[in-house]
């Protein structure tokens, strides 16, 4: 079921949350156990053997859970409460990699040795990679001593929730069950009025915007597969379109799932804060995917580098200090841990050589952006200057660098990202849109003899598409900071002495104005819903 079905917004919800509304008025507890039936009655509704393969993984990882409690309470156990969290690592690892891997791995073989190993083509589990990091995530705390008690209804809930269960955000148990144990279960003006503009918000971006670029961007990369070859313009277009398709695709998921969260009083963290504004790629990664970056950060990357450091330690060698850090020490302290969590990250977002290479693209990028910073302070004493410079110049390479790895992302095949990369570059000829060729007069004979050639192919309505979502992404405040003032997302508040991040311009309040402006987009958004486009991140 999506959260942009007319199923979803007129049946499920309407009854989610009037039933728990009301049995909250009698009791927590029933209300939350009818978010738990709700949530697998979400989960099942596309497919219902869903239910079936993640109850036992359920029941398995809170069994896995209690005995990491036990054993953090006995002394002398350490050893065995290890072994037992490798072992819930592993079957989770393992129960990811039958679904989502077992296929690219017998492809792979098939492709080094010429074998024929059958394909098995398994539908994929909804939402099985977030699922399975927030699972791992809850073994790893539970270890550490930071998730201390649990019962199976709380676990449930954990894992069920259904506005981050299909695509997050990735949450902690810590994070999360506070607030349902404290959350009034019972209907709360404030709450739902900020859940209803963030979903308004959110159903507008998928269905208005993403969804309105998306038949537009498509057929080029379907085009690419079948060997088609594509101008400098069109190429370039390809690339830029789908990255706001996805921009507006994941930004609008994100004010959905947080929107639903609160009106049930629940405050999700925050998960996508305007990555296209970015001025280095590092503050990229701290924008985009927000929750997925922090997992990697603490589980992958943190745990590799303290490894590494110890043992170079050990040894007697330096680690990184500042303007003094040895190229070694950088390489094998930063650049290597940054590679492979970046490794990690292509391979959770797909099983294909494209994701592992857009990952490592990305891992080469963050190496280098922290490099510079190593060495801006030996090149560049003076700060101000250099923000004023390297800020804008760096927001240009960013954009620059994300929208060329988009290519990567979204072709279906190696060959498809070749063909558009080598357009974008102008292997594949530059040709100008034809509404601008055909109005050249005698320019364009010259243009001609260059080289420049008129565009066959209809390019006006996606370069019209690209300028509105751009000047949107890049000019207009996200719905975090015009709800700064209640919280939106977890931690999301307004700065010290500020009554908003954009002071009073743009401030959302529960007024008439806002009532009008937001029933306006929101039926916009439910006029367009056609129940055919799904929220890209549902794949992964």
């Amino acid at each position: 079921m999506l959260f942009n079905s007319q199923e979803f917004i007129f049946a499920f919800l309407p009854i989610a949350l009037i039933v728990f509304y009301g049995l909250g008025r009698a009791s927590r507890v029933w209300a939350l156990c009818w978010l738990i039936l709700a949530s697998l009655f979400f989960y099942a509704w596309w497919r219902p053997l869903n239910v079936l393969l993640i109850a036992p993984s359920i029941l398995i990882n809170f069994a896995l859970a209690r005995a990491l409690q036990r054993l953090s309470d006995s002394e002398g156990k350490r050893y065995l409460s290890r072994a037992v969290l490798l072992l819930g690592i592993a079957f989770n690892v393992a129960f990811l990699g039958f679904f989502k891997y077992s296929d690219f791995i017998r492809g792979s073989i098939n492709d080094v040795f010429g074998t024929n190993l059958i394909l098995t083509h398994l539908i994929l589990p909804l939402g099985i990679s977030f699922i399975t990091f927030q699972k791992i995530a809850f073994l790893i705390d539970v270890h550490a001593g930071r998730a201390k008690s649990c019962t199976l209804q709380d676990y449930s809930l954990f894992v069920l929730f259904f506005p981050q269960l299909i695509a997050g955000p990735i949450v902690h148990y810590r994070e999360m069950m506070p607030q349902f144990h404290s959350a009034p279960c019972r209907f709360d003006a404030e709450n739902v009025s900020v859940g209803l503009t963030l979903f308004c918000f959110g159903l507008f971006k998928k269905v208005v915007l993403a969804d309105h670029i998306a038949p537009l961007v498509t057929p080029i990369y379907q085009q690419a597969a079948a060997g088609v070859h594509f101008s400098l313009l069109v190429s370039w277009m390809a690339a830029l379109g789908f990255t706001l398709q996805l921009y507006f695709d994941f930004s609008g998921y994100t004010d959905m799932a947080l929107g639903l969260a609160r009106f049930f009083g629940i405050r999700l963290p925050p998960n996508f804060n305007s990555p296209l504004k970015a001025s280095s790629i590092i503050d990229f990664w701290l924008r985009w995917h927000m929750t997925l970056t922090r997992f990697l950060t603490a589980y992958i990357y943190n745990p590799l580098v303290i490894s590494l450091t110890r043992r170079r330690a050990a040894r007697g060698l330096p680690g990184v200090v500042g303007r003094k850090t040895t190229v070694g020490a950088f390489v094998y302290l930063l650049g290597f841990p940054i590679l492979l969590t970046m490794f990690m990250s292509g391979l959770w977002h797909g099983a294909g050589y494209l994701f592992i290479i857009w990952g490592l693209v990305h891992g080469i990028l963050l190496t280098i952006n922290h490099s510079w910073r190593l060495i801006v302070p030996r090149l560049w004493a003076d700060n101000a200057s250099y923000n004023r410079w390297m800020i804008p110049i760096g927001f240009v390479l960013t954009f620059l660098s994300w929208t060329v790895t988009m290519v990567l992302f979204r072709s279906p095949t190696i060959s498809a990202a070749a063909i558009l990369l080598k357009g974008m570059i102008g292997q594949n000829g530059v040709a100008l849109p034809s509404f601008i060729y055909d109005h050249l007069g005698g320019l364009a004979g010259w243009l001609h003899q260059l080289g420049v050639a008129s565009e066959t192919m209809d390019v006006k309505g996606l370069i019209k598409w690209i300028a509105y979502l751009m000047f949107i992404a890049l000019a207009c405040p996200n719905s975090l900071p015009i709800l700064a003032a209640y919280e939106p997302a977890l931690g999301v508040r307004p700065p010290k002495g500020e009554k908003g991040f954009i002071a009073t311009v743009i401030e959302w309040r529960p007024s008439l104005p806002w009532a009008i402006g937001v029933s306006a987009i929101s039926l916009m958004g439910i006029y367009f819903i056609d129940g055919q486009s799904e929220f890209l991140y549902w794949q992964f």
